[in-house]
């Protein structure tokens, strides 16, 4: 079983926001938040809150045990720019642009993930069987 949580518009750059997701991806959820406690980076708290609520979601509405929830699928997106005027010299501007970013997280159990896979291939082969008769 998948469960999402996502963030969007985050005044963080994409880049940034994926050196720190590079090190949780196929991790089990506690060590990621291990991970993420421990990691100087100012993407690792906003990570760290994202997955928080995918986990909560994972516990409240599918009723998932945590102890066996992992980081399936994490990845960071470019956002829209913030688009500012610098007043320089001689009357000219120069722009800076302020990034931000989308964070999406998806955290399941593998062992779970694992069943319905080969559940949905012996459908398949049994519906393949049954056409061929």
């Amino acid at each position: 079983m998948q469960t999402r949580a996502s963030l969007r518009g985050v005044r963080l750059s994409a880049q940034k926001g994926r050196l720190v997701a590079d090190l949780i991806r196929c991790l089990a959820v506690d060590k990621a938040l291990n991970v993420l406690a421990f990691s100087p980076k100012k993407g690792a708290k906003i990570i760290k809150k994202v997955l928080e609520s995918a986990i909560a979601n994972a516990e409240h509405n599918d009723g998932a045990d945590i102890d066996e929830l992992k980081v399936q699928t994490i990845y960071v997106e470019q956002g829209s720019m913030l688009k500012r005027f610098h007043a320089s010299a001689k009357g000219r501007g120069n722009r800076i642009n302020k990034h931000s970013c989308h964070i999406f997280i998806t955290v399941g159990d593998e062992v779970k993930a694992k069943r319905s896979a080969a559940k949905a291939v012996a459908n398949t082969r049994a519906a393949g069987a049954a056409a061929n008769k």
